[in-house]
């Protein structure tokens, strides 16, 4: 149970295909009264279907999102904006709606990965356990406490 409820997360990067929905989804895992949603400046057509296979390995089922353009978010106030991108050649999104604290927690985009199929799942993999330890941290520091 949540200690507090009503607690509003938007969680962005560029595509909305991987990262920020298993970020989303750890989330709502961590505590299904939070209210947790995830977006991009440029988003893709589909989650990424490596994505989806790396968090069902955890028995998270992430395969009914739909990426979302951050202008879809704009009208609504959150808690927390979390943007997640990483890699130099990234830019990282700004939010110009209402936030009451704005994060960075950065990731390298699994997206990129590239070589055999297993090299490239196992970038998802390390990508997926590195969204889950730190998501899991700032829940427990900043929302559980």
């Amino acid at each position: 149970m949540s200690l507090k409820n009503n607690i509003k997360i938007l969680i962005l990067c560029t595509g909305n295909s991987c990262r920020s929905q298993m970020a989303e989804g750890f989330l709502k895992s961590f505590d299904s009264q939070l209210e947790v949603y995830s977006a991009g400046t440029s988003p893709s057509t589909e989650i990424h279907p490596r994505a989806i296979q790396v968090m069902a390995e955890l028995n998270i089922d992430i395969s009914d999102g739909h990426p979302q353009h951050v202008d879809a978010y704009l009208d609504k106030d959150f808690d927390y904006v979390i943007t997640v991108c990483g890699g130099a050649k990234e830019n990282c999104p700004v939010f110009m709606g209402k936030v009451k604290k704005q994060l960075h927690i950065g990731f390298d985009d699994p997206a990129e990965a590239t070589g055999t199929e297993n090299e490239i799942l196992h970038e998802f993999t390390r990508i997926r356990d590195e969204i889950k330890r730190d998501f899991n941290t700032f829940y427990k520091d900043s929302i559980k406490k």
